[in-house]
């Protein structure tokens, strides 16, 4: 059963009023994330109370930088899965536009989490910021919310290997192509979710049919060759070879997410997948015959088969 979707904008209903909530964006859900969220959960546990885990969305970068490059690690979706995996009882969005952009950190406190919400106690990570031109942090959490009877507690940052775990360190291991860094700061691998859609059906004329997907509002990892698994609607686990990127070898050049799953023949169109990304193979390359694409195929299907066989 899948957790509820809160939108912040409206009351908190009675029975989740009194909550401790685990405050940030948790774009990636990473391994940082998870311990702000598991410390809500604990504290929410001790105390009888509901757990609930927020998120931004849009993310505050689209409201205040608009034409940014995609970048989102996980969609709405997926984060509700993670939270409700994590043990939450309820998924909070905050809608992030003029409004809430806004709010002075008060009324963000006084007003919204311990009036409309009713919010108990809240997580934040120790960097957290809130509030119009950002005037609130951890300390002016605290305060504020000791004044409305709601308590706060801010977790540290976490590190592997001399760094911090962020998204923009999952990011940057993305685009450069480094799956195992990135599925290790997730926890899990990196992976992107959408319809399948109708193509040009130029991969079954060579016998490597594939399932097309738009990257939406995704990062874009380096374009290339990738070994993945794709997970159907009713949780079949294939294994394949993706392409991700533009295609160089047809026109016109679409930017696309084309997997080809290894011995499997149903029919996808229309259904949503998600492609876990495991391990980067080659950049994409332009191929002068079908024939040199098709080979270089074979090649890629055969590494891609080797480096998933022990899943």
């Amino acid at each position: 059963m899948t957790i509820p979707r809160l939108d912040a904008g409206n009351p908190m209903p009675e029975s989740l009023r009194g909550a401790v909530i685990a405050l940030g964006n948790f774009d990636g859900f990473h391994r940082g994330h998870q311990i702000v969220a598991g410390e809500a959960i604990a504290w929410a546990r001790s105390e009888g109370r509901p757990a609930i885990i927020a998120t931004f969305d849009p993310h505050p970068v689209r409201h205040f930088a608009p034409d940014a490059p995609p970048f989102r690690l996980t969609t709405l979706d997926q984060r509700q899965e993670l939270f409700e995996a994590a043990g939450a009882d309820a998924m909070l969005v905050f809608q992030f536009g003029a409004e809430l952009a806004g709010t002075t950190a008060q009324d963000f406190v006084t007003g919204l989490l311990a009036g409309r919400l009713g919010a108990g106690g809240v997580v934040t990570g120790e960097d957290f910021t809130f509030g119009k031109g950002r005037g609130g942090n951890v300390t002016v959490l605290a305060e504020l919310g000791a004044e409305v009877g709601m308590g706060a507690r801010a977790v540290g940052a976490v590190s592997e290997d001399g760094a911090v775990v962020s998204s923009s360190r999952i990011r940057d291991a993305l685009k450069a192509g480094d799956c195992a860094a990135a599925t290790h700061l997730l926890t899990r691998p990196f992976a992107i979710r959408g319809v399948v859609k109708h193509g040009a059906k130029l991969g079954r004329t060579i016998g490597f049919p594939t399932a097309n997907l738009t990257l939406g509002s995704y990062l874009r990892p380096a374009y290339g060759i990738y070994a993945v698994t794709g997970t159907l609607p009713g949780g079949q686990v294939l294994h394949g070879a993706a392409n991700l990127g533009i295609r160089p070898s047809f026109d016109p050049p679409i930017e696309l997410l084309e997997p080809h799953f290894f011995d499997f023949s149903g029919d996808l169109y229309g259904q949503e997948i998600e492609v876990a990304f495991h391990h980067y193979l080659r950049p994409e390359a332009k191929f002068d015959t079908l024939e040199a694409l098709t080979a270089q195929m074979e090649q890629d299907c055969a590494a891609a088969r080797g480096l998933l066989a022990s899943r």
